[in-house]
């Protein structure tokens, strides 16, 4: 369940998402936090560099693992503007991170995306539950859902 003390993470993650996109990224932001709300690390997209890699959930994967302990990684949440992918998934459970809460799920991706006719990533969309069933995860927030959309749109429409 998300508290209304989370939404400023989760807004964070939008502004995030919209810094990428106004770097001519694709729209996504992630914001992590320690068990006792301590915001620790943020990023945004940076696959416009041609390392499709470059995701934010994915960056704070790898930073939690060189800079907290196991017990820190544990208790830390990952706030997103959209549900991890099969590759950040997988990695925010090899580091044994804690919680992932998200704004918009990759299922509700998909169905924008192919509103907008983009073409099928080369990775399957699936939810975090399937790749890492360990791994406690809410959302989406139907109340910052919206903007996550509309950024999406402007990316996809502007290429």
């Amino acid at each position: 369940m998300i508290e209304p003390s989370e939404l400023p993470y989760l807004r964070r993650c939008v502004e995030l998402a919209t810094r990428a996109l106004e770097v001519g990224d694709e729209p996504f932001g992630s914001v992590l936090v320690s068990g006792d709300g301590a915001v620790l690390a943020e990023d945004h997209n940076r696959v416009a560099s041609g390392d499709r890699t470059r995701h934010p959930e994915f960056a704070l994967a790898r930073w939690s693992a060189e800079h907290l302990t196991p017990a820190e990684r544990a208790a830390a949440t990952v706030y997103t503007s959209g549900e991890h992918c099969p590759m950040c998934a997988a990695a925010h459970a090899w580091v044994g991170l804690g919680r992932i809460v998200y704004v918009a799920s990759s299922a509700q991706l998909a169905g924008w995306l192919a509103e907008l006719g983009v073409p099928a990533p080369p990775v399957r969309t699936l939810p975090v539950g399937e790749i890492a069933p360990g791994v406690i995860v809410d959302g989406p927030v139907p109340e910052l859902a919206g903007e996550v959309r509309e950024l999406h749109r402007r990316f996809y429409t502007a290429v």
